[in-house]
């Protein structure tokens, strides 16, 4: 008679208490599964990232202010990471998968799905419910700084003046922005970089 195999230890980071803690309730009757921690910050969620006592993180894009992406970023020697998110967008699931996420699954995503999602990534694969695709833009730290005064809705010269450099500088990049990236306006610039999370991703 051989042993049973070990439950596969689960953690849950989101700042939403309700669905932390729904999530780990629902999962805690799962056969096979068993709740390692739950956390509603990144600095809560240090503690679980020992791949000693835990298999697999669910874990949030937007923890507050901040993004739960940061626990990734190629980082060695974690559990398999799921990302559980309300954002459907494939940039997020494409830049989830470059920083070395097992999965990523939507919130509206049916409970077999997760499940299937969690056991996956316990045995080594993979589980995207969002197809990665449109790769996020790779920015520069003086292009970042310009996107988002272009976000906060300010003029050239009110770039210029918060970054220290002439009106013509902000305009060569966002000229090169909008042609790199096939932009015609500051508008849609600012909408792309909203809607996709540029300024959000690390």
């Amino acid at each position: 008679m051989t042993a049973a195999a070990a439950p596969i230890r689960v953690a849950i980071v989101d700042d939403h208490p309700v669905v932390r803690e729904g999530t780990a309730a629902l999962l805690a009757t799962v056969p096979g599964l068993s709740i390692a921690g739950t956390a509603g910050s990144l600095e809560d969620a240090m503690p679980l990232l020992d791949p000693s006592a835990v298999d697999v993180v669910l874990l949030d894009i937007r923890l507050g202010s901040q993004s739960g992406l940061t626990l990734l970023g190629g980082k060695a020697n974690l559990p398999a990471i799921v990302v559980l998110t309300a954002y459907d967008y494939p940039q997020y699931a494409a830049a989830a998968l470059r920083l070395g996420a097992a999965g990523f699954v939507l919130k509206t995503a049916p409970i077999a799905e997760l499940i299937e999602a969690i056991r996956r990534a316990a045995s080594g694969g993979m589980a995207f419910g969002v197809r990665p695709m449109g790769l996020m833009p790779v920015l520069t730290a003086r292009e970042r700084e310009v996107v988002l005064l272009v976000v906060e809705g300010r003029s050239n010269d009110e770039i210029g003046v918060a970054l220290g450099i002439t009106s013509k500088t902000v305009e060569a990049h966002l000229r090169r922005l909008f042609d790199r990236l096939g932009l015609q306006s500051r508008t849609e610039l600012a909408t792309r970089a909203l809607r996709e999370g540029w300024l959000e991703v690390p």
